[in-house]
């Protein structure tokens, strides 16, 4: 059974009520809706949906089998989820607030159905559903989302959109149309009981094999969930259940290659995406970086994977702005370019059809919801349906179709933007591409990942920015050269296809070479190569008697390998050279080697020189020979006894290594202060990061309330109007029938009355709530309220004529006033107008009379005569 899951929230009942109207009543399908709602309000959904079909609204209850051509509407303070086709429901851990039943329901429902899923997300606040539109996604199921400029709040819709999930994007009157299409006329397809096969890998690489020979780009170092997910929704269009049958499909028709190429490229973007982030890019990134450069610099950047071209032209309007505010220049029309600085923007994307659409510069009226009306203004053009990018932005940018995996990449750049391509690359590919990254930048400059990205495996290559956006800048740490691999080495990385690497050919060594070897090896000194942390990258020469490997775990930091004697003057002497740039020389040092001594002396310094050693820290160990010892006089005997200045410098030293033994002391006690300080920092820290996340909570619990208060609200103001509809409809009818009508509670008070009703009793609007005992009537019976009192309580309908002044006449009927839940609240009088059929009455009793008094003086007369013939 196909079963589609409906996700709305704020302005969702609106959404709701069109989508509905569009479904036809035997679609095949069971619609399922999942609504934020006050867990302390009856719910009103079902009723009011009811009115917009004619298929059942139902409202779930525990263990409900879900039917096709039914409604099915979550009910208000409940969670619920599908398994095997059967709706539970469970209570939420949080008495309100973070809730999200959406996702909740949404996985549930990949997990159920799995690529037979249908998730489709309305109006609404927050970001509820996204998460669960990506697990549908991942089973390749089919995800639909309201067109957000159509929805009365575009929050949700957005955020699905934003993640990349979506596969149609459309206004909610359409939404229907496009599910049945997909699935048209059917209600069955397969269940979803047991778990999907995966493609068989031979399969899978043939389908890569025909891709890459059609448009020459290799997909082998795409996740292989990637693959698998992009082949099996073209599979499902097609109807194919078998990757065999695709392949042939697929050498059957190039069109249909050229259609799984487009399935497999991620086009997923917007303006201004995680506008957080763009805003610090503005006032505290680029500013920034841009200080550090020189008057005249160009600013170049690379936005690989730019799709539409919308970040690039984002990245071109956030430069204009922050150079302008850095000079403090007034901004002009179409944001030329400060003076002082020149932008170049290298945009590339492996699909040329986007690229093509990106040097259009062309863009739909929706982007207003991204791109404020102060920058839509300043660089954007108006046009029929749209907005066309200003020619100072579009020529800052260069567009040009490239494969980040096997193509060059660009170099020499200050700012590279890389959003969300990373996740879908193996993560062997993700490790050769950001020490490119790293070798691409200039040093400082920043690197900007999407919100899912990170720099994995190389910490010290960048830095992160303050903040939860995901910037990050250049570090100055040095990479080997053969660490870094480009693009041509990609494909050699995890393809069964490549070739084995065959053995490199031997060089045959010139006398210079062996010259040079023979040098290093025996006349010159020993030297390492650290990083600023001291970890050890490079060792020439023999340094064992300076460096030994420390008991414990393996540890190649310089520090700790050094050997006694060497340890502290050499950790000294590396702080030195890190705060102040200069060569330090350490002379005359005697370090321990195995029982013995050796004097050396030690030269530590930064290297300057551009390239990949900038940076890096050169320990260079030159051995010195001792001092020489003091020789007797010929014939004079060694004196047995020290002499007193030899005592006295004992003396000395043994003070020296005591004080020295107490400062390194000391130095390890405020060394254990500074890391007890440490830790009670990093504790306030996580204190501090915890009261931040409970104020998020308290934000998203605010957020929540407030969705739920506009559901609240929605549906009371439906009721409320169907309410002023019935009062309108009771009016107008009690209106056209002329009658009379008092309406009177169980205390004899009047409750409401007709103005038929003033012509009768003396009544004014004030007189509402009053005793009908107190007020003065034009009938002629005094009985009324006697009579009201025992229909109350005998509960018996009364009706008797009455006579009133003036010659009128009425028919009092008295019946029980009956609510919806069956109580007696009152009693209904109403007088109907009987003065006409009274008059009538009395006018033919009189004749009447006047005929019976006629007819007996002709009779007694014809007696008389009668008797006298006798």
């Amino acid at each position: 059974m196909n079963v589609v899951g409906i996700g709305a929230s704020a302005g969702g009942l609106e959404a709701l009520d069109q989508f509905l109207r569009q479904v036809p009543q035997r679609s095949g399908f069971a619609w399922v809706i999942v609504q934020h709602l006050d867990p302390t309000h009856k719910g009103l959904l079902p009723e009011l949906l009811q009115r917009a079909t004619s298929m059942k609204v139902i409202q779930v209850k525990d263990k409900t089998r879900v039917r096709p051509d039914c409604v099915y509407v979550i009910p208000p303070n409940k969670n619920m989820l599908i398994d095997r086709g059967v709706l539970h429901l469970t209570n939420p851990t949080a008495p309100r607030g973070l809730r999200l039943p959406i996702d909740w329901f949404f996985r549930s429902l990949a997990r159920d159905l799995r690529s037979h899923g249908i998730g489709v997300i309305l109006s609404g606040m927050g970001s509820d559903g996204t998460l669960g539109l990506r697990a549908i996604k991942e089973q390749a199921g089919y995800v639909l989302v309201q067109e957000p400029s159509t929805a009365k709040f575009d929050a949700m819709p957005r955020s699905a959109i934003e993640a990349g999930v979506v596969d149609i994007v459309a206004p909610v009157e359409e939404l229907p149309s496009r599910i049945l299409a997909r699935h048209p006329g059917s209600s069955l397809i397969t269940e979803a009981n047991g778990a999907a096969d995966e493609l068989p890998a031979g399969a899978l690489e043939q389908v890569v094999g025909l891709l890459r020979a059609r448009t020459g780009n290799d997909f082998l170092l795409y996740k292989r969930n990637t693959l698998q997910r992009r082949i099996e929704r073209r599979m499902g269009i097609h109807r194919i259940s078998k990757l065999p049958s695709y392949v042939r499909y697929l050498k059957e028709n190039s069109q249909e290659l050229d259609l799984l190429f487009k399935e497999m490229l991620i086009g997923v973007t917007s303006f201004f995406r995680d506008p957080v982030a763009w805003e610090q890019m503005r006032t505290e990134a680029i500013p920034a970086l841009l200080a550090s450069r020189p008057r005249g610099h160009t600013f170049r950047a690379w936005v690989p994977g730019c799709s539409t071209g919308e970040e690039a032209y984002s990245l071109a309007m956030v430069f204009r702005e922050a150079a302008e505010a850095l000079e403090g220049m007034e901004p002009g029309p179409g944001g030329g370019s400060p003076p002082h600085f020149s932008l170049q923007i290298f945009a590339t994307d492996l699909d040329r059809d986007a690229i093509d659409q990106a040097r259009q510069g062309f863009y739909p009226a929706s982007i207003a919801a991204n791109v404020s009306a102060e920058r839509l203004g300043r660089f954007f053009t108006p046009e029929r349906h749209g907005y066309r990018v200003r020619r100072e932005i579009r020529s800052s940018v260069i567009l040009a179709a490239q494969n980040l995996i096997l193509d060059p990449p660009f170099t020499r750049l200050d700012f590279l933007c890389c959003r969300n391509l990373l996740i879908y690359l193996t993560g062997a590919v993700q490790k050769k591409l950001i020490p490119m990254f790293h070798y691409s930048l200039n040093p400082g400059g920043l690197l900007f990942l999407g919100s899912a990205e990170s720099t994995g495996n190389h910490p010290l290559l960048f830095a992160p920015l303050p903040g939860k956006s995901r910037l990050f800048r250049r570090t100055d740490a040095s990479l080997r050269l053969d660490s870094i691999a480009l693009p041509a080495t990609f494909s050699n990385v995890n393809s069964p296809t490549a070739p084995a690497p065959g053995p490199i050919p031997k060089s045959t060594p010139t006398l210079q070479t062996m010259a040079d070897q023979f040098v290093l090896q025996h006349y010159a000194p020993p030297a390492v190569l650290t990083n600023e942390q001291g970890d050890i990258c490079y060792i020439s020469g023999r340094t064992g008697k300076y460096l030994e490997p420390a008991a414990g775990k393996a540890n190649w930091n310089v520090f700790a390998m050094a050997r006694e004697g060497l340890r502290y003057d050499l950790g000294d002497a590396f702080q030195r050279v890190l705060r102040k740039s200069e060569r330090v020389t350490l002379q005359d040092l005697t370090v321990g080697t195995n029982g013995g001594t050796q004097h050396l002396d030690v030269t530590v310094q930064q290297l300057t020189e551009p390239g990949p050693l900038r940076g890096l820290m050169l320990i260079v160990f030159l051995d010195m020979k001792g001092p020489p010892a003091a020789k007797s006089p010929v014939g004079v005997p060694r004196p047995l006894a020290r002499s007193p200045r030899v005592a006295t410098l004992e003396l000395q030293l043994r003070q020296l290594r005591t004080e020295s033994g107490a400062t390194l002391d000391s130095m390890q006690t405020a060394q254990e202060e500074l890391r007890s300080a440490n830790e009670e920092l990093q504790s306030t820290n996580e204190e501090l990061q915890s009261t931040n996340e409970e104020l998020m909570t308290s934000k998203e619990e605010m957020q929540s309330l407030n969705e739920e208060l506009q559901t609240v609200n929605a549906e009371l103001q439906t009721k409320a109007d169907e309410h002023a509809l019935a009062g309108n409809d009771m009016k107008n009818l009690l209106d056209s029938t002329d009658i009379a009508t008092l309406f009177l509670d169980r205390d004899l008070c009047v409750r409401r009355f007709t103005p038929q009703a003033t012509k009768i009793i003396k009544l004014i609007p004030a007189d509402v709530g009053r005793p009908i005992t107190d007020l003065v009537s034009d009938l002629n019976d005094t009985t009324l309220a006697d009579d009201v009192r025992e229909v109350l309580q005998t509960l018996v309908p009364m009706e008797k004529p009455v006579a009133a002044r003036n010659g009128r006449w009425f028919t009092v009927r008295i019946m029980p006033y009956r609510t919806m839940d069956e109580r007696i609240d009152g009693v209904v009088i109403t007088f109907a107008n009987i003065t006409e059929a009274k008059t009538l009455e009395a006018k033919l009793r009189g004749q009447r009379a006047d005929a019976e008094a006629d007819g007996a003086g002709p009779r007694s007369k014809r007696v008389k005569a009668g008797t006298r013939k006798q």
